[in-house]
């Protein structure tokens, strides 16, 4: 890894999943000495939240979206109602 360590939260969730997936790969292939592989597993570990993190704040994001979405179509079906009783 190089002497400039960039955060997670720093890069895009692009960029921190492909660097996550090359961690694993050097992880998997068991050739790192130990001082690296520890090293390698805690930035991995530190991408990893970052990106659960992530998600789950775009999750949330769509979740209250569709919730806005369901609210417009219910006031909208009230108006249709009300429209359609004459009122």
């Amino acid at each position: 890894m190089s002497a400039e360590v960039t955060l997670p939260e720093e890069l895009s969730f692009g960029a921190a999943l492909a660097e996550l997936e090359t961690i694993v790969r050097a992880l998997e292939r068991g050739q790192l000495e130990l001082e690296e592989g520890l090293a390698r597993h805690e930035r991995g570990v530190a991408l990893l939240r970052s990106c659960q993190e992530r998600l789950a704040a775009a999750k949330q994001r769509v979740t209250m979206l569709i919730g806005e979405l369901e609210g417009d179509d219910a006031v909208a079906g009230e108006m249709a109602d009300e429209e359609g009783s004459g009122e």
